[in-house]
């Protein structure tokens, strides 16, 4: 495992234990990328420091006294897997969430990179383009709820 994984592991385990004793609010968000030329893949990641078996969605932390929830899912999947975002994301749903011993509130975009082509950052480990219809997701490999239920909210184009 690279040094930098190790290093961000051990500084995400640390947060986590401050986390209980502060209980701090914070913001984050996750992307739901939908495959520029195919709108029936969408892109699940794994990340390098955290919960590294699940599949899940890019995204991460925001301060929304300076970006919305919006454009910190354009900086998060350029800085995690440098593909850019024109059109503006689609807010699918917002939510609180204490899971990690704080407030969270996380809010969840789809949004159509311009480009299929990503690369990845040291923050993640893997990531693939599956379906995005839910029973096609792996069943044999864990799938973050986060992924699952922005699959559930996407708007589907009917003809």
């Amino acid at each position: 495992m690279p040094f930098r994984s190790v290093v961000m592991q051990l500084g995400h385990r640390a947060r986590r234990a401050w986390w209980k004793v502060r209980k701090p609010t914070t913001y984050g968000v996750k992307a739901l990328l939908i495959h520029p030329d195919d709108p029936s893949r969408c892109l699940a990641v794994r990340h390098s420091y955290v919960d590294q078996e699940w599949w899940a969605l890019p995204g991460g932390g925001y301060n929304p006294k300076r970006e919305t929830a919006e454009a910190a899912a354009i900086r998060e999947v350029a800085e995690e897997l440098s593909m850019p975002i024109t059109a503006r994301p689609i807010v699918l749903q917002t939510l609180t969430t204490n899971r990690e011993g704080k407030v969270d509130n996380l809010t969840i975009v789809q949004a159509t990179p311009t480009s299929e082509h990503f690369q990845l950052s040291a923050e993640l480990s893997e990531a693939r383009w599956v379906s995005t219809d839910p029973a096609d997701l792996p069943t044999d490999e864990p799938t973050s709820r986060w992924l699952r239920l922005a699959l559930a909210c996407r708007p589907t184009t009917r003809s």
